[in-house]
C-alpha cells in the first residue's frame, strides 16, 4: 500500500514551474508504541502544561513563545511576529542555487521524502529539471516549511523522482576536527593492513535491509504476543560479556584468530 500524500505545492526553476506532491521516504508506523496509564484504573494518562511555580494548569491559549534573557525574565514573542519572519509561500519549492552533489556532506542529511509529479502536463518540467541536475552532478537548494519549521532543503535527483533532504541547521553540526584532534596520523603496518583487509572480504555480503532489523522490537512482539495468550513472558536474553581490558594479545595475534574463526564458521 502506498503512502499518503503529506503535502502538494509547486517545483519552481525560474520560470518553469510543475505541480509536485511529497511522501515521506521513512517510516515509523510499525514500531511498538505505548499509552501512558494510570496503573490504578488503567485509565491513559493525558498530559498538561502547567505553571511551574504555581502548578496550576494553563490553558492553550494562555500559552505564548517566552526567550530567556535572564533568570526569570523572557522577551516574549506575539504569534504574528513569529509568523512574520516566515516564508511567503510554504507550497512552492523554489530552486534558487545549485551547488556540487559531491559538496555536501552526509552529516548535513536530515530526513528523506520523495517528490513526484502530479500531472501529465507537468511531469516534461519535472523530468527535465531531474534530468539536468544528473548531468551536471548538482543538487538543488531551496527553502520550504515543514513541521511547522523553515527548513534549506536540498533537491537530489534519484531514478525517476526526486528525493528532497531536509538539511540540519548550520548550528547544528559540529566540527569533526575538535573531535578527532588527538587521532595519530601514523599509518597502520602493512602487515596489519593485510589481515584487516582479509578480514573485511570474509565479512562482506551483499546489502540488506535485513542487516538493519530492530532486536528489542522483535523482543517486544514476543512479549505482547505471549501476555495477549496469558503465556509467561519468553525468557530474558542473556547480555554478551563486555570485553575484558585486562589481557594485553596483540593485534597481530587478534586479527589471525579472528580470520581463523570465520573460516572456521564457514565451513562449519
Amino acid at each position: 500500500m502506498a503512502p499518503r500524500t503529506f503535502w502538494k505545492g509547486y517545483l519552481k526553476l525560474s520560470l518553469v514551474t510543475c505541480p509536485v506532491a511529497m511522501l515521506p521516504a521513512t517510516s515509523e508506523s510499525e514500531k511498538v508504541r505505548f499509552r501512558t496509564l494510570n496503573e490504578k484504573t488503567g485509565n491513559p494518562v493525558a498530559a498538561r502544561y502547567v505553571d511551574a511555580v504555581t502548578g496550576e494548569p494553563v490553558e492553550e491559549g494562555d500559552e505564548v513563545k517566552g526567550y530567556p534573557r535572564g533568570e526569570d525574565d523572557h522577551v516574549i514573542l506575539e504569534d504574528d511576529e513569529l509568523e512574520a519572519v516566515a516564508l511567503e509561500s510554504t507550497r512552492t519549492i523554489d530552486i534558487d542555487k545549485f551547488v556540487p552533489a559531491s559538496s555536501i556532506g552526509w552529516i548535513w542529511y536530515d530526513k528523506p521524502h520523495y517528490l513526484v509529479p502530479t500531472d501529465k502536463v507537468g511531469e516534461e518540467a519535472f523530468s527535465v529539471i531531474r534530468e539536468a541536475m544528473a548531468a551536471t552532478a548538482t543538487v538543488g537548494i531551496a527553502r520550504l516549511v515543514l513541521y511547522r519549521r523553515e527548513r534549506a532543503v536540498m533537491l537530489k535527483p534519484s531514478g525517476k523522482g526526486i528525493v528532497v533532504w531536509t538539511l540540519r541547521y548550520g548550528d547544528e553540526v559540529r566540527d569533526a576536527d575538535a573531535y578527532f584532534a588527538n587521532v595519530g596520523k601514523e599509518k597502520p603496518e602493512a602487515p596489519l593492513m593485510r589481515l584487516v583487509t582479509r578480514l573485511i572480504d570474509e565479512r562482506t555480503t551483499p546489502w540488506s535491509p535485513d542487516l538493519v532489523g530492530d532486536p528489542v522490537q522483535a523482543r517486544l512482539l514476543e512479549i505482547i504476543a505471549a501476555k495477549k495468550k496469558g503465556r509467561k513472558r519468553p525468557a530474558k536474553a542473556k547480555p554478551e560479556p563486555a570485553p575484558s581490558g585486562g589481557n594485553v594479545v596483540s593485534i597481530m595475534d587478534a586479527l589471525k584468530k579472528s580470520i581463523a574463526g570465520e573460516r572456521k564458521g564457514k565451513s562449519g
